[in-house]
């Protein structure tokens, strides 16, 4: 079930696409928004938050929250959203997965079965409904259901713990690259390159399409990551 922030990212995210707030647009003041959504300001800023992280907004302190829908992304102004922590940057949450994505994909690959590879596939079928319909929020919260139902797949608990406890962070790495409008689809389209990997029960392949998936997530937005980096294919 979406949460309150979720909801009102959406429907923030309506208002937007349907024109009410355009390109360069200042939204109303946060008191006045939690209002007429009918949530508190906490919710409210982790609303915002997601949509910039989106790319639908950009926060200037002191000057507001400004529509910047369609414009292209500055890796150098990437924002930290709150659920991060503050403690790692857009590069290091990479980094971060990079080092545990790859495992857990691995093997899931070695104790996935049919029924789970069902539930990855309807997953995967409600990303790309979302994508198509435009509804970013939603597409990057089922891009979310993906890889940590993967962790989930890998059977062991450390990992699966890892992914609860970062969810937030990893949440807010997989938002970036969607705020490269020309390549929303990208996800998607390599995700089914991942379940193609799973359902052939092949641990390296599998790594290789998580590890690949995830650099050109870090690409998308433009992100420099360390030229040698090591392989997690097992």
């Amino acid at each position: 079930m979406p949460s309150l922030s979720s909801i009102a990212a959406q429907s923030l995210q309506r208002r937007i696409v349907g024109g009410e707030f355009r390109q360069g647009d200042t939204l109303p003041p946060q008191r006045e928004l939690s209002e007429s959504l009918g949530i508190s300001r906490a919710s409210l800023r982790e609303a915002i938050s997601m949509l910039e992280a989106l790319g639908l907004v950009r926060s200037q302190p002191g000057k507001g929250v400004f529509v910047t829908v369609g414009a292209t992304p500055d890796p150098a102004s990437l924002p930290e959203s709150h659920t991060t922590g503050g403690s790692m940057s857009p590069a290091a949450l990479i980094e971060f997965r990079l080092a545990l994505e790859p495992t857990w994909t691995a093997l899931a690959a070695q104790r996935v079965d049919q029924a789970a590879l069902a539930s990855l596939q309807e997953i995967q079928s409600s990303m790309q409904q979302s994508l198509q319909s435009g509804d970013l929020v939603m597409a990057s919260e089922w891009d979310l259901q993906f890889h940590l139902r993967i962790a989930e797949l890998s059977g062991n608990p450390g990992l699966v713990a890892i992914a609860a406890q970062y969810r937030g962070q990893i949440a807010h790495s997989l938002r970036l690259p969607f705020s490269n409008s020309r390549q929303v689809w990208a996800p998607a389209d390599e995700h089914q390159l991942i379940l193609q990997a799973l359902a052939a029960a092949d641990p390296q392949a599998a790594a290789r399409a998580m590890q690949a998936h995830l650099l050109s997530a870090a690409h998308r937005v433009g992100l420099e990551l360390p030229a040698r980096l090591p392989s997690f294919a097992l």
